[in-house]
């Protein structure tokens, strides 16, 4: 699965990103950089991958609001960020952004 569209939208401190099968997730900024899928942000090599994404981003308490400074596309497969905290070393692919998504397709 891949974007069709994607929308940092500052005024209302998320990113929006419309998947090619209509679906529209909006990640709140301060909830997307808590589930930051870095190994630092993660603890540890052993603690990254899929079987360790958030099932449910908007469950995680934001230690404070963050907001993007700039966000730059990863080849075709992911966007890397850079926080306004200074931090910039995770990488969101598509499917990580897919899997942690507030909003899941209906059955």
């Amino acid at each position: 699965m891949k974007p069709q569209a994607i929308t940092l939208d500052r005024n209302a401190d998320a990113l929006e990103i419309t998947w090619t099968d209509g679906l529209v997730s909006r990640y709140p900024l301060s909830h997307l950089r808590e589930a930051c899928p870095c190994v630092e942000c993660r603890g540890g090599h052993g603690k990254m991958g899929m079987a360790h994404a958030p099932d449910d981003i908007l469950k995680l308490t934001p230690r404070r609001s963050y907001a993007v400074a700039a966000i730059s596309a990863v080849g075709n497969y992911a966007l890397q960020p850079s926080w306004d905290d200074g931090h910039s070393t995770g990488i969101y692919t598509w499917e990580y952004l897919r899997h942690i998504s507030p909003q899941q397709p209906t059955a």
